[in-house]
């Protein structure tokens, strides 16, 4: 049952904001590490770590301190000056990622479309393009945001609707289909194919093992960029640092954002090689917040943590005894487990009293974890990497319990 203080806060919102999200009923006041505290003081293991921004942890004491401590210096300065925590920044993560070049934004859409300009640019001046005809292309099942552009590319009807028209030069092909791609990337037009290699919102949707490696040759034969929408599967999420790791393959332009603002500030990032990189010119592309000093030094103390923690390796190891404890819960309503390292789903078969994954939350939410269904019938648990084998344990037990009461 909401209290009178959390009906308070959601009424709040309900009449003046905008109707945008379906959030559960619980109002969040606190964080710390993998748990988060309502209004009224309940306790809950946090299983969707803010659709993986908050990788290190609520308020991870280092990344705060970051924070803190560049408040109180400066904070934005635009691009038309130079601030001393940029090239800092852009020296860490491109030799830790082993990258020429990278260009700061703030939002992972950001660093979708910038992703996208730099591939068109590319296309022009560099793989010969006619203008104006450059093409690229996207796996079907894609979320990368919801900008015109965004939803150009969306088959999912709650993201495109009434929002028309739509942005030219989009060629969708099947995810893990590897003769649809080659089919599309025959015509020399195509500038670039971008994809997640783990799509997050249609499901935590995990390709075949030879998929990844199939993209980057097809992409080698036909001349074409392959942009890694790492936005969600980056920075340990799946086990590794990031998810192309796995295949052992490196994009041509990668791109990052949630977990590199350590759950703290907005930062996104586009890495890529000198001569694609440097077909942009002053005045073609920014921010007034991209690589402002706030991002850069958070950006910095995020990676960091992400490195020093060995978080990755965490991420990899509870996520293998995740699986199998959802597996061991061999519940009637689950039809499928899946996942790497730390994000992972289960399938909630639809069960006779008309309930849905969402009615699932719910009912974990009522038990002290919060999770996140995506589309009908998928539920998603991502924990901040932080998470101990102990913690694992417990949250595994609330969702075991949860599913054998519902399914009853």
């Amino acid at each position: 049952m909401n209290s009178s203080t959390t009906n308070h806060f959601i009424e709040l919102e309900n009449q003046y904001g905008a109707h945008n999200y379906h959030p559960l009923p619980v109002v969040l006041s606190r964080g710390k590490g993998v748990f988060v505290w309502d209004v009224d003081g309940k306790r809950y293991f946090d299983f969707l770590s803010a659709y993986s921004a908050v990788n290190q942890g609520h308020c991870h004491p280092k990344i705060i301190a970051a924070l803190q401590h560049q408040s109180e210096r400066i904070t934005l300065t635009s691009r038309a000056f130079h601030n001393d925590q940029l090239g800092p920044f852009e020296k860490y993560i491109t030799e830790l990622l082993g990258y020429d070049r990278v260009l700061p934004m703030n939002t992972g859409v950001e660093g979708g479309e910038t992703a996208i300009k730099l591939a068109r640019k590319w296309g022009y001046q560099v793989k010969g393009i006619p203008a104006n005809q450059a093409k690229i292309g996207f796996a079907s099942g894609n979320f990368w945001g919801r900008t015109i552009a965004a939803i150009s590319t969306s088959q999912d009807i709650d993201s495109y609707g009434d929002f028309g028209p739509f942005v030219p030069g989009f060629e969708i092909v099947p995810y893990n289909d590897l003769e649809a791609l080659d089919r599309l990337l025959q015509n020399g037009d195509v500038a670039a194919f971008m994809v997640e290699p783990i799509q997050g919102e249609a499901g935590v949707i995990v390709p075949d093992d030879d998929y990844l490696k199939g993209v980057r040759s097809l992409c080698n034969k036909y001349n074409v960029l392959f942009i890694a929408d790492e936005v969600q599967t980056g920075l340990g999420r799946t086990g590794k640092m990031l998810c192309c790791d796995h295949a052992d393959i490196k994009p041509d332009i990668l791109v990052l954002g949630k977990a590199l603002g350590g759950g703290v500030f907005p930062v996104s990032a586009v890495l890529t090689s000198d001569e694609v990189m440097n077909v942009l010119h002053p005045g073609q592309h920014g921010s007034t917040f991209g690589g402002n000093p706030m991002a850069c030094a958070v950006a910095m103390a995020s990676l960091k943590v992400l490195v020093d923690e060995n978080l990755i390796d965490n991420a990899a190891a509870m996520g293998e005894v995740f699986r199998e404890n959802l597996r061991n819960i061999a519940s009637p309503i689950i039809s499928e487990v899946r996942g790497k390292g730390l994000l992972n789903a289960i399938d909630i078969l639809p069960f006779g009293n008309g309930k849905t994954a969402y009615d699932v939350c719910l009912a974990l939410k009522d038990n002290g974890l919060l999770a996140k269904q995506t589309h009908t019938h998928t539920i998603r648990f991502a924990p901040p990497l932080t998470i101990t084998k102990d913690e694992i344990q417990k949250a595994s037990e609330i969702i075991s319990n949860t599913i054998r009461e519902i399914a009853k």
